[in-house]
């Protein structure tokens, strides 16, 4: 299993295509940002301190959600192309099993999710930086890698649920488009949470991989936003976290870390089941 998922990787990272569109959410995020959503968000809460370092901080750590999907969604492809090209049924006859075989891509697309997180977490890093931020302390960032590996396993699971369906190529690149678009607003990343319908804001908040988003949001935020709300009435910050899916609430319910963590472990370990059952039925 691990030297098929070694000829995943380097196949993958060969291609250097798919290397870059697999961070193509992440560029577009990046530019919306910087040239038209950064001053919206700014200006929205003008008068405060440190303001744009809390909603660089607040995008950034969306888009590391964000990038555990779009980029392990980029690795299966090998997945797909193995099926196009009729590789798979070579797989099949090595002394490999089933199992190991589907192994193998998911510790590949896993290990590149991990890799272009921390990329990611490089260039947002720098970004925030660049606008007058501060690097994020060292307890955070071990918090941050924490987050990058266990929202890497969990946010997998329903992006192997997805290709499980797919045997071509065109349709595989559809849903990542598909997938690219509607994960931004999913996240809360090009609207904020609050903003949305109730009934959508229900839908948000039981997609898995916006709970991961939160996760980031609550560790990455928490020095700007003590700067930023130093003083403020504990009313005043609910209503920001709320507004902004920094936290979720569900009615008068609070959803706490634990909560969303346990959240996406059960999400995880049902999406997995499936996409299990769904490989080993085409297998077939």
């Amino acid at each position: 299993m691990i030297n098929f998922a070694k000829r995943n990787l380097l196949v993958f990272f060969k291609d250097k295509a798919s290397v870059f569109f697999s961070l193509m959410a992440v560029f577009i995020i990046i530019g919306l940002y910087a040239l038209f959503l950064g001053d919206v968000w700014a200006s929205s809460f003008e008068g405060m301190s440190g303001v744009r370092y809390l909603m660089d901080s607040w995008i950034m750590a969306g888009l590391l959600a964000v990038t555990s999907v779009t980029t392990t969604m980029g690795a299966f492809g090998i997945m797909v192309e193995d099926k196009v090209k009729k590789i798979t049924k070579d797989i099949y006859v090595s002394p490999l099993s089933r199992s190991s075989i589907t192994g193998g891509y998911i510790l590949s697309s896993f290990t590149i999710g991990i890799v272009m997180s921390l990329v990611t977490l490089v260039l947002v890093e720098l970004y925030v930086v660049a606008n007058g931020g501060a690097l994020i302390s060292f307890s955070v960032l071990l918090k941050v890698l924490g987050l990058i590996v266990f929202s890497t396993f969990t946010n997998l699971s329903f992006v192997l649920f997805v290709v499980s369906f797919f045997k071509s190529n065109n349709a595989f690149a559809t849903a990542s488009s598909i997938i690219g678009t509607l994960i931004g607003f999913l996240t809360g990343i090009y609207l904020p949470i609050g903003q949305l319908p109730s009934a959508i804001q229900w839908v948000v908040k039981l997609f898995p991989i916006s709970h991961s988003a939160s996760l980031f949001r609550q560790v990455m935020m928490a020095d700007p936003a003590a700067v930023t709300f130093a003083g403020a009435p504990t009313e005043a910050v609910q209503s920001f976290n709320e507004l902004m899916g920094v936290k979720f609430w569900f009615g008068t319910i609070e959803i706490t870390p634990l909560m969303s963590i346990a959240y996406m472990l059960i999400a995880a370990a049902i999406f997995y089941a499936l996409a299990g059952f769904n490989l080993s039925r085409k297998a077939k």
